[in-house]
């Protein structure tokens, strides 16, 4: 009888201890700026190669293009060179649609176009981690157009998830990898714009940087030019550690430091769902 009692207050105790330990937005939106987003990958200064010391996202890479020459923004909640004296919904609507507060349309370099997936939750949970950040005044470069840029929405990413997508696991990796904009970078370019029609991760676009130039590698599941014989073990290698399959390292610009602090469950749905890829040669 005492055992029963016992286990009849455990089931009871159990849903508030569960409730106790649940995430909170603030937590949720730290996981995914600081991982799978890499949000400070392009909003930090670095040195390099590592984040100047407390500057995190204050500011960072310069991308000098045909159409234009920005500056990653300061992100902080300093009032005057930050976000800081925006409001939840100016944030939301920079996300979602690349317009500023003053009606500008920013550079695709921002991978707007992948974030209307994001789950309601998500983005309250990005607004709710990004007003913690400590403010760092830093004026960056004002930006240069020399174009009325367009905003495009990637095949996918029209529509919000639901947190009940999330459950599923190859759904939790497409959404995962659609908010990280993996391949944004692991899809070239064709005639000024992404293939993603044709060549859907396919790679092959280079990255110049303090590493030399790096070209982005076929993620699809092709045998030969892609993942199609690697392991999940070294795919999520390359995806931490920055390890070949051979075990040599990668160069840069991929985010291998972030992805190092994602989980493993998420890290397991992105290789399911990067598995999925179509091969192609």
């Amino acid at each position: 009888m005492r055992n029963a009692v016992i286990v009849m207050a455990v089931a009871l105790l159990l849903p508030a201890v569960m409730q106790a330990r649940a995430e909170t937005p603030v937590e949720r939106g730290s996981y995914l700026v600081n991982t799978i987003m890499t949000c400070g990958n392009c909003h930090s200064p670095k040195g390099p190669p590592a984040v100047v010391a407390g500057k995190d996202f204050s500011g960072g890479l310069t991308f000098d293009e045909p159409p234009f020459k920005v500056t990653a923004s300061n992100i902080t909640q300093d009032k005057e060179t930050g976000i800081g004296g925006w409001s939840d919904a100016d944030i939301k609507k920079l996300l979602l649609t690349g317009v500023r507060p003053d009606g500008v349309q920013v550079a695709e370099v921002m991978p707007t176009a992948f974030y209307p997936i994001l789950t309601p939750g998500d983005l309250d949970a990005i607004v709710a981690y990004l007003r913690t950040v400590k403010p760092v005044r830093n004026k960056v470069p004002d930006p240069v157009y020399k174009i009325a840029l367009p905003h495009h929405i990637v095949p996918g990413a029209e529509k919000a998830f639901t947190q009940a997508d999330l459950s599923d696991k190859l759904k939790r990796g497409r959404y995962l990898v659609t908010i990280g904009h993996c391949l944004e970078c692991h899809t070239p370019f064709v005639n000024g714009a992404h293939d993603f029609k044709n060549s859907l991760g396919k790679g092959g676009r280079e990255f110049p940087g303090p590493w030399g130039v790096s070209k982005s590698r076929n993620i699809t599941s092709s045998k030969t030019a892609g993942l199609g014989n690697w392991t999940d073990a070294e795919i999520k290698a390359a995806i931490t550690q920055g390890k070949h399959k051979d075990g040599s390292p990668l160069k840069g610009p991929m985010g291998y430091q972030y992805y190092a602090k994602m989980t493993d469950a998420d890290l397991d749905a992105v290789i399911a769902f990067v598995r999925t890829l179509p091969a192609i040669d």
